[in-house]
Order: structure tokens, then sequence, then C-alpha cells
């Protein structure tokens, strides 16, 4: 682990939020050297403990969305989980929060009681439809974003039902989102000496990354459909099944490489033709594409194809599931999975930080901690004396 003090150092971060996109953005900023306070309803813990599977009780998503964050427990929703929170928050830099609105503001730690604790704070507010608008009172999960935003209507074969991804997609480019967000009001921090409220609606990231397709409808009328591993911009542009069993993906996003594609797959002629010259005519013509190059590869085993694909220097990469990532020696070289001492379950294997510094380099110091693990030590280093703490347990607030 690196000494070097890391670039978010000093900053205190109180993670109010659940499942899963606050609390992602809270432990990006704790990956990067931020003091993350957990803090969750004393009965009613964060449900991605127990959300997927968990090994001897514990949940394995937890230790992951957990980790670099110290767990105390409050409810809000009491008086004395009240004040502790407005005195947590006269200490901190950032709240996020992921509530229904006017949540907060019925418990009166709404912004305006926030702001009068600290000025400069930033208060993250993660929804899924945003502080305003109809749909806003509407309980919603990133789900609803996948399917609202025309991600799930472009996801899947043309003749199947529109598709869902597997895992939090748009909760995570939310998360991701978020932690930018925090940072760029931060930076505005440092201008004008005041915080302000981030509204960060989980439907409107996921539009933001599927590309130009509004821009399509809004010039030309074209409604972007669903093309299975095809792609309207290029061809060859799919998977395709080995010898052995394996699948791998080949892009030809550039012209060059299409070029070399072909060629390689033994049919020159075909970049000859008049509708080889541009992505598009390409991707029309993808049927006569695909099965030049699903032969050539269906005849080799994936070791093979990835040996000549990159003497080539033609783009390819196998379809991998986790046990080809935690053996991949690309992701070994990266570091990319880190191994992390558990006192509640040993040894543990996860994603590492998602980017590197050449400076100040962010670290997992610890994975998710237990229920509540840091409570009294956070309330005793805030000042509560040992007979406050006792009022608070009494009144149901910790």
């Amino acid at each position: 682990m690196s000494t070097t003090t890391p670039p978010l150092a000093g900053l205190r971060v109180l993670d109010l939020a659940t499942l899963f996109a606050g609390p992602m953005a809270a432990t990006l900023l704790g990956d990067f050297g931020a003091e993350v306070i957990k803090v969750e309803h004393p009965r009613r813990p964060d449900p991605s403990r127990g959300h997927g599977p968990a090994k001897h009780g514990v949940g394995l998503w937890w230790k992951v969305l957990g980790r670099n964050k110290r767990a105390i427990t409050l409810d809000l929703s009491r008086p004395g989980g009240r004040a502790a929170l407005l005195r947590l928050a006269a200490t901190a830099d950032v709240v996020i929060e992921n509530f229904r609105p006017g949540t907060l503001e019925r418990w009166e730690l709404g912004w305006a009681e926030l702001a009068a604790a600290n000025p400069r704070l930033v208060l993250a507010r993660v929804t899924a439809f945003g502080q305003f608008g109809p749909y806003a009172h509407r309980p919603g999960f990133g789900t609803l974003a996948e399917a609202m935003s025309g991600f799930a209507a472009i996801t899947g074969e043309p003749d199947a039902p529109p598709t869902l991804p597997p895992f939090g997609l748009a909760d995570s480019v939310a998360g991701l989102a978020t932690a930018y967000a925090v940072l760029t009001a931060l930076a505005a921090r440092e201008r004008t000496g005041a915080g302000q409220v981030v509204d960060m609606a989980i439907i409107e990231p996921i539009l933001s990354v599927l590309g130009p397709h509004l821009t399509w409808y809004d010039q030309l009328g074209h409604v972007q459909e669903r093309t299975g591993n095809r792609s309207a911009n290029n061809a060859p542009r799919n998977t395709y099944r080995t010898a052995d069993g394996h699948w791998v993906a080949v892009s030809t996003s550039a012209q060059s490489v299409a070029e070399r594609v072909i060629r390689l797959v033994g049919r020159p002629e075909l970049a000859e033709e008049p509708w080889f010259a541009t992505g598009a005519d390409r991707a029309a013509h993808a049927d006569v594409l695909d099965q030049a190059v699903g032969s050539w590869i269906a005849a080799r085993t994936r070791a093979e194809v990835v040996a000549a694909f990159e003497k080539a220097e033609a783009a390819v990469a196998p379809v991998q599931d986790v046990r080809d990532v935690l053996a991949d020696p690309q992701y070994q070289a990266l570091h990319t999975v880190i191994t992390v001492d558990d006192p509640e379950l040993g040894p543990l294997r996860m994603q590492n930080v998602l980017f590197r510094l050449s400076a100040t380099p962010g670290a997992i110091r610890w994975a998710g901690r237990p229920h509540g693990a840091d409570t009294e030590a956070v309330l005793t280093e805030l000042g509560l004396t040992p007979a406050e703490l006792r009022a608070l347990r009494d009144e149901g607030a910790l």
C-alpha cells in the first residue's frame, strides 16, 4: 500500500444512501482517500448487505460496496438521530442521500437545515427521477432507467424482446456520474466558498452514455433498433464461436482494421468491393462479412484466433467469464483485482480502484464493515459523551 497522501484525504463524506448509485459514488470517493461514514438505520441496514450471494451469512456485495467506509447507525427520524446527523454534517464536506424527495425535509434535515449547519456542504441527492417533475415521487430503481432511457429498446436480438442488463448498469453509471458531480461542486466551492445541491436523476446518466441516438432522431427521424451483437455503423462486428467451443468478439470501427481482418480471414477480394469503403455500407453487408469471419474463426481454437489477430494488428478479445478475468494476464499486469484481508471472511478478492494515479494513488484499505461497527467511535470523536450515547440508545436512535 502506498504511503503517499491520497488526493481526497481530508474530505469527509456522509453516505446516507442505499442500493446502489449513491453508495457507489461514496465508495469511489473513499477509494481515493475521502473519509466516508456510512450512516444506516439501526434496525434496517442497507439492503445491499443482504443482496445477492452471502458467505457465512455475510453479504459479499456489501464487502465491495462498503469498502473504505466507517459504519455507524442513526435513526434520522428520531430527535436524537437528527441532532447527531446535524453535528456530523457540520464537520463534513459532502452528504449523499437517495431518499424519495421530501423525506429529509420531513425529518427537518433538508437543504435548509444542512446548509445552516454547514454552508460549505455539498448535498448530493440521488433519486430515480430527480427532485421535481411528474415522476419525482415515484419509487424507482436502475432497471426502470434502463427501460425508460432507450437502452433496453436497442439491446437484444431484432426478433427478441428488449433486453435488460444482468447487473446494475444504470445505477453504476449514475454512481460514476454522482462522484463526478460531487467533485465538480467541490471545485466550485474552492472559488465561491459555498456548497450547493447536486440533483442526480438515475434516468439521465444512462441516457447520456447511449451516444447520438437522440440527435439522429432529431435530425434524421432515425429510430435505433435492436441489432443483436451487430452494429449499424460498422462490420464485421459480432461474437464468433471458435473450434474449441469458446467465443471471441471482433470490432472493426476503424476502416484500416476492417481491411486487416478481412485479409486475415482469406477474403481480400471483399475489401475491393465499393461497399467496403464505409462502415455503414459494410454494416449493410454484415451477412457476407459475418460468414467470412465466422467460418475462419470456427476452424481455429480461441488461442489460435487471438494470436493471429494480434499478429495482424486486428481487434479481437475473448468473451471471458469471471474465471477467465481472474486468469487474464492483462488484468493481472494492471492489478485490476486485489486481495483484501477481511476480519469476517479472511482474504477476499474484489475489483481494485477505478483508475491509477502516478503520484497520489487510491487504495482499498478495508472491505465493508459490520453493521454499526464504528458508531461509538465516530460519535465519540464528534464529542458525544458516554451519557449522551446511552441516551441515544435508550431513544432508539442508535
